[in-house]
């Protein structure tokens, strides 16, 4: 065993606790912020790299799981919701290797379009959830869920948050790391084929594992108890909210706890009794305060008006005092917007001055909803802008339908907009559609990280470059175009005139490297 003192983030210490624990395969997709745990893990010597989305992304770890690696998949909180399909039958499957789930929550939606708490997700799935609530948890908390998920056989849900993420702190390198383990396979039909049969047995030993694990957590050292031996008050907590409970209430008898499903009853209730009163303080959802409330055990939830944004020491301080009088509003800072010499700019110059009506996506293409643009109207998820178009055009009248317009990037687009180009393809409104995939090279608004369309990988080795413009025309689109809006954009507001006036479905690949990118690529090349 040997020591090293580092700072590092939260999503850097986590790199470092799988890389020590002998990951084998760290997989995710992209999003803050959850982002610099594969870049992290990379440059310190581990595989990772970039799935197309979450999805394949969880289906990887799943596979190198099931044969006896160690694996970590990371996303942030909504790209949760993109692999909770394989996620709640994985719960079912169990694991040979040992297998994290990181879900990097967004409380205040500092780059998000929720705020989701995905605790509820392990609740639904019946996963095991932990919750670091600094650096160095983060790091310790990444061995032990190794152990734990072996040992049982489940997969962890790895729960972080904004301010766990990116806040650094000292961190301990206790652990020599280990080498990857490379195991025989072991064949396990009934365990990992879900067909109703095999199902049925799973769901009965999914509950007994969660059983045996809620009485294994009654005394772990993920549960801490600090203070006086009673107080006047007493305080539940996890993750982020425990560094402003201890700063907020320094005189409180605290419980952290570290693992929040399946929760330590018996430690909860014999807490309790220590107090005269005890409040659970927690980002998100009232989910620790409900689930101990159900176990028939007398605590203090949060008023309503705290189920919004970040936790910070005035919060929890009004929070414990019952004071729910709104905070004066925040100071108005400088708006997001789009670089200068961005080459989405153009594009929606040109749909604004076209009027057309434009159906959006998650990027930083996204910026075109400001000023002095003001040129999407609608956006929801990754991938929906060209579902959404098509239902805009199914809709409207002729007039209005004409004007729909999806726009997507290109990581997006690999991410989940082929399928709407099929659909396009397969169900055509009437007046048609036109898609703009605005390719700027990269996935720019997470941090200029590669993807599929890109031709390199996570660590900038060359690989296959899938070409966007080959692969909607494989799958039937009508006229498929590659223009610089920039550098030619009184053709392009030309070429979208034509194709918005025939009743054909239309794809423009707007093809203009990020500047960023640009000066990304060009310090890599003089290395």
């Amino acid at each position: 065993m040997s020591e090293k003192k580092v700072i590092l983030s939260g999503d850097e210490a986590l790199a470092e606790g799988v890389f020590a624990a002998g990951v084998r395969l760290g997989t995710g997709y992209p999003g803050t912020p959850s982002t610099e745990i594969l870049e992290h893990l990379s440059e310190i010597g581990g595989r990772a790299q970039w799935a197309p989305n979450e999805k394949v992304a969880m289906e990887v770890a799943i596979g190198v799981a099931f044969g006896g690696g160690r694996a970590i998949v990371t996303m942030k909180h909504v790209g949760l919701n993109v692999a909770a399909d394989p996620l709640f039958t994985l719960a079912y499957t169990g694991v040979e290797g040992g297998m994290i789930i990181v879900s990097a929550d967004d409380p205040g939606m500092a780059s998000s379009q929720n705020e989701q708490d995905n605790r509820l997700y392990g609740e639904a799935a019946h996963l095991p959830i932990m919750e670091p609530a600094d650096s160095q948890e983060a790091y310790d908390f990444a061995i032990k869920a190794y152990e734990i998920s072996e040992k049982y056989h489940t997969p962890v849900l790895f729960r972080m948050t904004t301010r766990v993420c990116h806040a650094r702190s000292i961190v301990n390198l206790w652990k020599t790391p280990e080498a990857p383990q490379v195991k025989p396979y072991h064949k396990n039909v009934g365990e990992r084929v879900m067909v109703p049969a095999n199902a049925k047995k799973a769901h009965v030993r999914l509950m007994n594992m969660l059983a045996d694990l809620q009485k294994w957590n009654e005394t772990s050292d993920l549960n801490v108890i600090s203070g006086p031996e009673k107080a006047d008050l007493g305080i539940i907590c996890s993750g982020a909210a425990y560094q402003h409970v201890a700063e907020a209430a320094p005189d409180a008898r605290i419980l952290k706890l570290g693992m929040t499903l399946p929760l330590p009853c018996s430690k909860i209730y014999q807490f309790t009794q220590g107090n005269k009163r005890t409040i659970v303080v927690e980002e998100g959802e009232k989910y620790l305060a409900e689930k101990i409330r159900a176990m028939g055990i007398e605590v203090e939830a949060k008023k309503d008006i705290f189920l919004y944004g970040e936790l910070n020491v005035a919060k929890v301080k009004k929070l414990i005092a019952g004071d729910d009088t709104p905070d004066a509003p925040p100071k108005p800072g400088r708006p997001p917007q789009l670089c200068p010499g961005c080459p989405h700019r153009k594009v929606f110059e040109s749909l604004r001055d076209l009027g057309c009506i434009v159906s959006g996506d998650i990027g930083c293409y996204t910026l075109g909803v400001m000023p002095p643009f003001s040129a999407i109207d609608c956006s929801t998820c990754m991938g929906a802008s060209i579902g959404m178009g098509l239902g805009l055009r199914h809709t409207l009248a002729e007039t209005e339908a004409r004007k729909v317009v999806s726009v997507i990037g290109d990581s997006t687009f690999v991410h989940s907009g082929i399928t709407g180009n099929v659909e396009m393809v397969y169900n055509r409104p009437a007046t048609g559609h036109l898609v703009l995939i605005l390719d700027n090279s990269t996935t720019a608004m997470t941090g200029l990280q590669e993807n599929p369309a890109t031709g390199r990988h996570l660590n900038m080795t060359p690989t296959h470059q899938l070409k966007l413009e080959e692969l909607v025309k494989a799958i039937g689109v009508d006229h498929v175009d590659v223009i610089d809006p920039t550098l030619h954009n009184p053709e392009f507001r030309a070429l979208i005139q034509e194709r918005l006036a025939s009743n054909d479905v239309s794809v423009i690949v707007c093809r203009r490297s990020c500047i960023l990118q640009m000066k990304k690529l060009a310090k890599f090349a003089k290395k």
